[in-house]
């Protein structure tokens, strides 16, 4: 799949605000500053589509974005280190909960995690509250270009180990770097697919 158009149709903090649930929806999210922004504008070929920062934190807001007219893409704030006061951060959590949870059209939430990392805690949290809540999850390890590649494999192996002490299979998952391209395709691929059997029901 090509992504021809990539246009910004609203923010909201309340999911029943967001666009009509009439197309098949795909959900980004992960720690502050894992490389969201970048992904997103990565995919869609469009570098100014997504808001990237240095400072953690920025995306606030449950911003979608209709592509190629067929499907939409979200672009959720981040969770973990954002410095915000307790209470702003509640918010948040309150906001996304109530989306993953009162979106229908959503098909599936790509977790981003940051490759270098050793698993993160509330990585696994989240990944794993997803799993008991039945949401649908893929993760994209970012910014595979900032180390080997062997440092990436070791990185993933022990995700996985981690994972599956919760787990019984690991969720579906993509190597991905905004510099060098990597992962696009692939993710376009399995959005296209489910974009296909969305279609047939």
């Amino acid at each position: 799949m090509k992504i021809k158009e990539a246009v910004f149709i609203r923010s909201n903090t309340d999911y029943r605000k967001c666009p009509n649930a009439d197309k098949p929806e795909y959900a980004f999210i992960g720690r502050s500053n894992v490389g969201k922004s970048s992904l997103i504008n990565m995919l869609a070929g469009n570098k100014r589509l997504a808001k990237i920062s240095t400072k953690p934190g920025k995306t606030q807001l449950i911003n979608h974005f209709l592509i190629n007219k067929l499907w939409y893409l979200v672009d959720l704030p981040g969770y973990g280190w954002a410095k915000v006061s307790r209470t702003e951060r509640a918010k948040w959590e309150k906001m996304i909960r109530d989306y993953f949870l009162g979106r229908e059209n959503l098909q599936c939430v790509f977790v981003l995690i940051d490759s270098r990392l050793t698993p993160q805690p509330i990585d696994i949290e989240f990944i794993n509250w997803l799993g008991q809540k039945g949401i649908p999850c893929v993760i994209v390890f970012t910014k595979t270009d900032k180390i080997t590649r062997n440092k990436v494999a070791q990185s993933i192996a022990k995700f996985k180990k981690r994972l599956l002490s919760d787990w019984e299979e690991m969720p579906q998952y993509f190597l991905s770097s905004a510099v060098n391209k990597t992962g696009r395709d692939e993710i376009l691929s399995f959005i296209a697919n489910v974009n296909e059997n969305y279609k047939t029901h």
